[in-house]
């Protein structure tokens, strides 16, 4: 027979509130996540209910865009301009 080891469960209090708030300092910094339960030995889902209750604000999924942040360009290669067309373009 296989024995598991019992859940890591942390009581209300002083600790838990400790942990929570060390962790939104981390993620808050950039930490990921699964970095975070990696770090605390702890499961994805304890770590994001850590977070959640110490009142973190989550960010978008899918991690940092490599190559910077997208922005729209201000024109086409062209030099016509794609985001707003001028007087002189109609659309139907």
């Amino acid at each position: 027979m296989i024995r598991k080891s019992p859940a890591r469960r942390l009581a209300p209090g002083p600790e838990r509130d400790r942990l929570a708030a060390e962790l939104k300092e981390k993620y808050e910094a950039g930490a990921s996540i699964r970095a975070l339960a990696q770090e605390t030995g702890r499961s994805y889902g304890g770590v994001h209910r850590l977070l959640a209750d110490a009142g973190a604000a989550f960010r978008a999924r899918g991690g940092a865009m490599r190559g910077g942040p997208l922005t729209a360009p201000s024109s086409a290669p062209d030099g016509d301009d794609l985001a707003s067309p001028g007087p002189e373009k109609e659309h139907r």
